[in-house]
């Protein structure tokens, strides 16, 4: 009895380690890459808050259809709605000042008038006085004093014209201002009434009535209401394989085992370097619309595939380019070419045919 234990534990052992024999087969294979990600809305993006204040009103919830400039929020504003009415009536008086009835302007017009008269008025005088005492009649006290009056008149009329310019540019430069302080006013007022840049879908919001904001809080997820991108991640010792155009099939953890077809459409150069990963789009390509966000997704990326392919078990090779064959009885290791590779297989290019005794190294 214990004899025949021992020859059935030895023929138990050999036939364990006994190595199988495999022939090449013919068959379609198909090389991918394997990426993970998510769906995501075309333009995705946050909406932030821009003032601090409490919400006071909430005219969006979350699945809402919105349209481009459609407000979001409003934040208490009182100061700020002060602030725009004195800077109003600052700007309407700088206009005022500068108009066809601007009392500062038709005062110095006026005094202008009167300089220029009484100007032209000493400029007769003190020439016809000339004139007479060129023909020696008058006396010179009169003509000097009808010059200097003259003299006189000239420097008040330009002094009025300086100063009428003067205050005319002081003007110009009070409502430029004026103008400025307008729209700082009306933009820190617009900040407290949140508006969102583009039309689309809101698909979260984060603030409720009487909530406190601050600048920078984001305050809604917005994104366009049809299309979607597939947001993936691939290895980064796999992106030198992926172009723009290559085919994707991927499922989604919404619809379990259903395969939907997408499209490589964009890589990004930068790689995250949290999980060495590197981003890759892709956008769908059959008519099925995806009205959920954020879904999570596998996806093979079709790199190559071939028809009637010559294909071995990848477990086959023995340092990626070499097999061991049974040839007349012998067993030796021959080096092979080898083309398209999966997990599992590897197509033959050149070394083997569907005749040729492969051996499968031992487990």
């Amino acid at each position: 009895m214990r004899m025949n234990l021992v020859c059935i534990f030895y023929m138990m052992v050999a036939s364990c380690s006994r190595q199988a024999v495999i022939h090449p087969q013919r068959k379609d294979i198909v090389e991918t890459v394997y990426a993970s990600g998510k769906i995501i809305s075309n333009n995705e993006h946050n909406i932030y808050a821009l003032g601090s204040g409490t919400v006071i009103k909430k005219l969006v919830k979350e699945g809402d259809s919105i349209t481009k400039y459609q407000v979001l929020y409003i934040i208490k504003n009182d100061a700020q709605a002060t602030r725009l009415e004195a800077a109003q009536t600052n700007y309407n008086v700088a206009q005022a000042n500068l108009s066809s009835q601007s009392r500062i302007l038709n005062e110095l017009k006026l005094s202008m008038q009167s300089a220029q008269a009484k100007l032209s008025n000493d400029s007769s005088t003190y020439f016809h006085l000339k004139n007479l005492w060129n023909e020696n009649i008058g006396t010179r006290n009169n003509l000097d004093a009808a010059y200097t009056r003259y003299i006189l008149s000239q420097n008040e009329l330009q002094s009025v014209q300086e100063k009428y310019h003067s205050t005319l540019n002081d003007l110009k430069l009070a409502l430029y201002a004026a103008k400025s302080q307008l729209a700082d006013a009306e933009t820190d007022l617009n900040n407290y009434f949140i508006k969102s840049e583009s039309g689309g879908t809101v698909f979260q919001t984060y603030k409720e009535m009487g909530e406190s904001v601050k600048p920078n809080d984001i305050v809604a997820l917005l994104g366009e209401s049809v299309n979607r991108i597939i947001k993936l991640a691939v290895d980064q010792a796999d992106i030198d394989k992926i172009k723009a155009g290559q085919q994707v099939l991927l499922k989604t953890d919404i619809t379990g085992n259903t395969i939907y077809r997408a499209v490589v459409t964009r890589l990004y150069p930068l790689m995250n370097e949290a999980d060495q990963t590197f981003r890759v789009d892709a956008v769908f390509t059959d008519t099925t619309q995806q009205p959920f966000v954020h879904s999570s997704v596998e996806a093979n990326i079709i790199i190559q595939n071939k028809n009637d392919a010559l294909v071995i078990p990848r477990a086959a090779l023995i340092a990626d380019d070499s097999v061991q064959v049974k040839q007349d009885g012998k067993t030796k290791i021959i080096a092979v070419q080898t083309g398209i590779s999966t997990l599992n297989e590897t197509e033959i290019v050149r070394g083997l045919n569907e005749s040729s005794q492969v051996i499968l190294p031992a487990r």
